[in-house]
């Protein structure tokens, strides 16, 4: 399949991202590269510069709302890109409403509780949507431990057990490598469709 062929499937197609940390900021801007038609972004937080060492953002845009940000970065990237842009927390609702219409759905969450909310929201709402979430990705090294595995509709990337402490830190290189797992998880169930 030709760059052309893929992007004239792609820009039909829509994924749903749920947090624009590390994760959701890098794969977002990976599918836009790719050329995805939509990405529908939802984030209630603001760029801060312990954010710049994993994230997908700049010095000028510490304070503005990760989602605002984010969909500038797009638009740079690739302008014919849709952004639908929610600054909300997350709830069932919103989850619900905001991802409907979306082929794909990104769980990029930092906290476990939420991650857990997302993941059964999406499976009992949407039990034959693609759900794609980043699981283990904290720290340095450890390259072999990164892993795909699927679940039925649930696709998992990361190590699986690697939490986020102060003395394991998400760092720029994993968290790149498992967003852009997530991306390319995406990428090949849009382009099955």
């Amino acid at each position: 399949m030709t760059f052309a062929q893929i992007t004239d499937k792609l820009k039909i197609r829509a994924v749903g991202i749920a947090g624009c940390g590390g994760l959701g900021s890098n794969c977002a801007v990976a599918l836009a590269r790719v050329g995805i038609g939509t990405l529908v972004l939802a984030d209630f937080d603001m760029v801060s510069d312990s954010n710049l060492n994993r994230q997908y953002y700049f010095l000028s845009q510490i304070g503005e709302p990760k989602v605002q940000a984010l969909k500038r970065v797009i638009h740079q990237i690739n302008p014919s890109v849709s952004v639908i842009a929610y600054e909300i927390k997350l709830d069932p609702e919103h989850i619900v409403r905001y991802f409907k219409d979306c082929d794909v759905i990104v769980e990029a969450f930092d906290q476990a509780d939420q991650k857990e909310m997302l993941i059964e929201t999406v499976l009992s709402a949407f039990p034959e949507k693609p759900l794609v979430v980043g699981l283990g990705m904290a720290g340095w090294g450890m390259n072999e431990s990164i892993h795909y595995r699927r679940d039925g509709n649930l696709h998992i990337c990361g190590d699986e057990t690697t939490g986020i402490s102060e003395h394991v830190p998400p760092l720029a290189p994993r968290v790149g490598i498992v967003a852009n797992m997530q991306a390319n998880v995406a990428l090949e169930l849009l382009l099955n469709i």
